[in-house]
């Protein structure tokens, strides 16, 4: 079944393709509860397994570490050995690359980001080796294509339709920055991976809640008695989810601490909206001073403990960087705070220098770019390019090229950006509670970085929130495709669109292709893809 858009501030986006020649085609496809159980489930999985497929091909090219795999793939190599990111000698890329992985030092490497990503990295490592580029990718590319998957289910419970959700996974898994940041070792794509875990799980919450709260309210009004707000306020469990990969992000990169933040906030609004619909007395006060606290501590120390369990190998060890900061004349704490554990007392000085660095990066890269020209798609990432000979890497007439770029499908980029910002207008138009959480979703990614337009920022950092960009695409789709009262007119002229939009996206997807995936082209095809000076 697939559902249309209503404006109700409740009920599910639906899309059946009734009142249309397709109905008798539509109906004849699904007509078994077989069938219908195959589309059900079949369809996610068919957009997964399109998404393993461009993320998995030739995924070992280039055998060069790519843009920051020259930190965060030879990091994960030393968390192996040593439990803490060690230094290597200057200029080692040449070595790695050809296969003399063990020149890595015991000294420690200063890292300002959280170490899980790169243990996500090292299980790959471990796996197929350091000499082997596969290696070095593959557990990047199997959360890229995990990730399909659950915005592909996210989607589904967000609008009601198997058809949408199918939508919503095929974008992603044709998009180019979703590949490309699946293709290379770097953090973001895990960034985006636990971040989306958290929505599905703030998602399941919503429901969870509101059920507990009508029910507890139903059974109060039959018995005369008051509520017992008690257990509906204290046992959420898919909050305690949420504040887990909420604290797994953060684990990967601080940004993760920014959705942690906005879903905190946006939990509270949502429940003070619940009890006034519920037609509770004194429901904001309800929701802010007594569901706060709680939802609070749900969500908030179980994902700071979390973060603190990404650290394990730091603490176990005994030569990380700053690991005994502490235990320097001079440095330990004195006065009312002098009886804290000098291990974590070097701890908060080493996350403090973590926090000086990034606020205060701002050196000079040719990829920068301002987060301000982010949803315009102004300055996308070169990851890796190189001009190989006639005759080498199957080129066989020079000049050719090979490109890892890091831009999305154009596409599918603006037409995302553009429906994010239809659906601020129809927040406030409808107070449709999927407008509110996509939105958030693109806020919690997106607005912090804007505190940032100095620092040394890539386009790149937006895979974070590009999963809320295209559930904001799939709702527009969803209302372009009509809903079942539309006249038959209506419904063919929107799923023409829907139609026609795909296959483009589609076919500039092929286009690009080459360019997301480091593969041999003559350098005029390259050339093409130059549409703006600034993607050069």
């Amino acid at each position: 079944m697939v559902s249309g858009a209503t404006t109700s501030t409740t009920g599910p986006i639906d899309v059946e393709p009734r009142g249309s020649r397709l109905d008798d085609w539509w109906g004849r496809l699904l007509s078994t509860p077989g069938r219908r159980r195959l589309w059900y489930w079949g369809g996610p999985i068919l957009v997964t397994l399109l998404a393993a497929v461009l993320r998995l091909w030739n995924l070992g090219t280039p055998h060069a570490l790519v843009f920051d795999e020259t930190f965060y793939v030879k990091d994960a190599w030393t968390l192996l050995h040593h439990g803490y990111e060690s230094a290597w000698p200057a200029e080692s890329d040449p070595d790695f690359n050809a296969g003399r992985v063990n020149g890595f030092l015991t000294d420690p490497a200063y890292v300002v980001h959280p170490p899980l990503g790169k243990w996500l990295i090292a299980l790959g490592l471990g796996v197929f080796g350091a000499t082997d580029s596969f290696g070095w990718r593959i557990s990047t590319a199997i959360i890229g294509t995990l990730a399909v998957l659950i915005l592909t289910l996210v989607a589904r419970k967000l609008f009601a339709s198997t058809l949408l959700a199918v939508i919503a996974g095929f974008l992603f898994a044709i998009d180019g920055h979703a590949i490309v940041m699946s293709r290379v070792a770097i953090l973001d794509n895990s960034l985006m991976f636990f971040a989306l875990l958290g929505f599905a799980m703030i998602l399941a919450d919503r429901d969870w809640h509101a059920r507990r709260l009508a029910v507890r309210l139903d059974a109060a009004r039959s018995s005369g008695a008051s509520p017992d707000w008690g257990p509906v306020i204290w046992w959420r469990p898919w909050l305690i989810a949420a504040g887990v990969a909420f604290g797994l992000a953060a684990g990967v990169k601080w940004s993760g601490f920014y959705f942690l933040a906005g879903f905190g906030l946006y939990l509270i609004v949502v429940d003070a909206l619940a009890r006034r619909r519920l037609g509770l007395d004194a429901w904001f006060s309800a929701a802010v001073l007594k569901q706060g606290p709680a939802t609070f501590l749900l969500l908030v120390p179980v994902s700071l403990v979390v973060y603190l369990a990404s650290w394990t190998g730091w603490f176990v060890t005994d030569n990380g960087y700053y690991r005994n900061w502490a235990e320097q004349a001079g440095n330990a704490w004195t006065g009312l705070f002098s009886w804290v554990p000098s291990v974590w007392q070097s701890f908060f000085f080493y996350q403090q220098s973590i926090y000086n660095f990034h606020v205060g990066l701002a050196a000079p890269h040719p990829y920068s770019a301002n987060p301000l020209g982010w949803l315009a798609l102004i300055r996308p990432t070169s990851m890796w390019y190189d001009s190989p000979a006639t005759g080498a890497s199957g080129c066989e007439l020079a000049p050719c090229s090979q490109a890892i770029t890091s831009i999305a499908n154009p596409l599918i980029w603006w037409a995302a950006v553009a429906a994010s910002l239809y659906l601020v207008y129809r927040l406030i138009r409808t107070r449709q509670w999927q407008v509110g959480l996509i939105l958030m979703g693109v806020a919690a990614g997106y607005l912090p970085w804007l505190m940032y337009t100095e620092r040394t920022v890539f386009q790149f950092y937006t895979i974070a929130f590009l999963p809320y960009l295209l559930l904001a695409l799939t709702f527009v789709i969803g209302l372009i495709l009509g809903k079942r009262s539309d006249s038959q007119y209506e419904r063919t002229r929107g799923l023409s669109v829907t139609a026609v939009f795909l296959v483009l996206a589609t076919v500039l997807s092929a286009f690009w292709y080459p360019l997301w995936s480091a593969t041999t082209v003559p350098f005029w095809f390259w050339s093409l893809h130059s549409w703006l000076s600034t993607w050069v």
